[in-house]
């Protein structure tokens, strides 16, 4: 078991998005701009989308969702969750995304 914040030193979040159906490709397209989102996925269930940030603090995330994400056309909702505690996850080097 780890904490996140001292291992990583990062500020993991869980970002779950709803989106207006017919712009997804849109939404999808604008998010995959953003940097600070290790990865995202297009997912079934209540949410349409859902992203893992990582930011240096949690004034860092406060501006990512609340000056880019929340403000791409199509974002209709998101509930963010943010990671306290690790106890067990992909480490850095054994991620199974790509940034395509």
């Amino acid at each position: 078991m780890h904490s996140v914040r001292r291992e990583e030193e990062r500020v993991l979040v869980f970002v779950n998005i709803i989106v207006e159906p017919q712009l997804t490709d849109f939404v999808t397209n604008a998010l995959r701009e953003l940097p600070d989102l290790e990865a995202m996925y297009e997912v079934t269930g209540e949410f349409d989308i859902l992203c893992l940030a990582s930011t240096s603090s949690i004034e860092e995330f406060r501006d990512l969702l609340k000056n880019r994400i929340l403000k791409i056309r199509g974002v209709k909702s998101v509930k963010s969750s943010v990671i306290l505690y690790s106890h067990r996850g992909l480490k850095r080097n054994q991620f199974l995304w790509s940034r395509v």
